[in-house]
């Protein structure tokens, strides 16, 4: 609060420069050219269909819009960086811009957050109130800059940040040179003055990486910084981050050496992961496989109990075979290549259910649910649960032999 007195309002000159380049500043052309400059009021004929000109009188560089429209507002941020008491400071003022044909622009501005950032990282935010519940930014200017709770709408991303600044020498020191490569200056100067990896990523030139990572927190670089330290020395660009990391842990799912040039730096990078998610996915294949053994092995006492008496029921039209699954395996294999839940959902074990296989020379075609208490179709579907052209064929030869599933039922 004491070191905030001691900063001098923003200059003429800082102001004019914001209002300059933070706001975009219009001309209105009518359809027969009559061209409006809304900072100025000076009109001139330009009939080339151009988006930027220059106005005459005024010198403003102006944006073109073809409409009958008269009013124009905007609202921007800019930042104005300096240091006091050894501390940085982020000052961003609120600039808002009306504009309408016939008049001069006005403009006001207002200096609503202050960020001061200590040598070591620390920092606290001094703010105007605001409110929350409001459309737009509704800052209320006549509260005082006030030591407040951080929030995120403090943490602002200015359109245009003064040239000149003062820096103190930690951030000198840690790197910065000016650019803030898409960041907000509070997430960046915070960063490297307590991150020293984020000071690693800067001099090496991985600002991509930096841009990353302080956008979806360090927390997470730890999963991945050894492999980084490979690509930086061997000089490896990474072009895609967060395929690149999706593709790290691939690799430590699967076991790999992560310190390994060969296998951190991939030359193609997208068919690398493509490969790689696909052992992952065998490898998840298999594990589902085994389990699904193990439950097989696990129902197929169960199973035998409930359907042994329909065992050895088949029969046939001359094209289409129709059978009675006769194990838990049997029925696994049946999902697994039918692409469908039968197996899953385990329909062969609910007591009222009979699950048999329609084949076509040994291929199979659809499966067939059949309702033991009614003896009637629930369902036959064929492969991922689409009906087949052999469908209704299959349905009246189920009903056509109905009567020897009867027959077990009775015995």
């Amino acid at each position: 609060m004491e070191a905030s007195k001691k900063l001098t309002p923003a200059t003429k000159t800082q102001i004019r420069w914001a209002y300059q380049n933070c706001i975009e500043h219009i001309g209105v052309r009518t359809k027969k050219g009559i061209i409006t400059c809304l900072e100025c009021t000076h009109l001139w004929t330009d009939n080339r269909e151009e988006k930027y000109v220059i106005c005459p009188d005024c010198k403003t560089r102006l944006v073109i819009y073809d409409t009958r429209k008269k009013i124009f507002k905007d609202w921007q941020y800019f930042c104005i960086i300096t240091a006091c008491e050894g501390l940085q400071v982020l000052r961003f003022f609120y600039i808002n811009c009306y504009a309408k044909a016939g008049d001069k622009a006005s403009y006001i501005n207002s200096e609503v957050v202050q960020v001061w950032i200590a040598p070591n990282g620390r920092n606290e935010v001094m703010a105007r109130k605001k409110s929350l519940f409001s459309y737009g930014e509704k800052w209320n200017f006549y509260s005082d800059l006030e030591i407040r709770p951080k929030r995120i709408y403090h943490n602002i991303r200015p359109t245009c940040i003064y040239p000149h600044q003062q820096l103190i020498p930690e951030l000198k020191r840690n790197g910065f040179t000016g650019d803030f490569y898409k960041l907000s200056p509070t997430d960046l100067f915070h960063t490297l003055l307590t991150e020293s990896r984020a000071e690693t990523l800067l001099k090496a030139g991985e600002t991509n990486l930096l841009q990353y990572f302080v956008r979806n927190g360090f927390d997470k670089l730890d999963n991945f910084w050894s492999s980084i330290k490979i690509c930086i020395r061997n000089g490896y660009h990474i072009k895609d981050i967060s395929v690149w990391c999706d593709y790290i842990d691939l690799l430590r799912f699967l076991g790999k050496d992560l310190h390994n040039a060969k296998y951190v730096c991939p030359n193609d990078l997208k068919r690398e992961h493509d490969r790689y998610a696909q052992k992952k996915m065998d490898w998840q294949l298999r594990q589902k496989m085994e389990e699904a053994k193990r439950k097989a092995n696990e129902d197929s006492i169960r199973f035998r109990e409930m359907k042994a008496r329909f065992f050895g029921i088949q029969f046939t039209d001359g094209l289409i075979q129709v059978r009675v699954l006769e194990s838990v395996e049997e029925i696994m294999h049946e999902g697994v290549a039918m692409h469908h839940c039968v197996f899953t959902n385990e329909y062969h074990l609910k007591p009222d259910s009979l699950i048999l296989s329609a084949s076509i020379c040994d291929r199979q075609v659809e499966t067939i649910e059949l309702s033991l208490s009614k003896l009637m179709i629930m369902q036959s579907r064929g492969v991922c649960n689409n009906n087949t052209e052999y469908h209704n064929r299959i349905i009246n030869l189920v009903y056509q032999n109905i009567h020897l599933i009867q027959k077990r039922l009775a015995s």
